[in-house]
């Protein structure tokens, strides 16, 4: 069943605990390039990464995060957002635990930063 889109923006403004600024930083580091599966389009940047950036223009366009101010393609990024934290979190207790671990720091390309939970 699919989420209707206001618990898609609930649910991503709850597990995004990230700010625009705190999640632009982290993606300039080494330590976020180097984590996750890479795109196909040769660029070498991660999946997450890209999500990261697409993260931030979001943030950054909506910082009240009003709903009545995010587009179609905001709510599908979103959508995607939610099933990637959703799904680690659960699989994963070792993001909560070992700051250095590819699940850890993968989920904070997603703008989830597991010490804040």
């Amino acid at each position: 069943m699919v989420k209707d889109n206001d618990t898609v923006i609930e649910e991503f403004n709850d597990l995004v605990n990230m700010s625009a600024k705190e999640l632009q930083d982290w993606l300039g580091q080494d330590e976020s390039a180097g984590a996750g599966w890479s795109k196909d389009d040769g660029s070498g940047e991660t999946i997450g990464h890209d999500s990261g950036r697409k993260i931030v223009a979001i943030l950054e366009k909506n910082p009240k995060k009003d709903p009545s101010k995010y587009d179609q393609d905001d709510i599908d990024h979103m959508r995607k957002v939610v099933a990637y934290c959703k799904r680690h979190l659960a699989q994963e207790e070792k993001a909560k635990q070992d700051t250095n671990s590819k699940s850890y720091k993968s989920l904070k390309n997603w703008g989830h930063d597991a010490r804040k939970s």
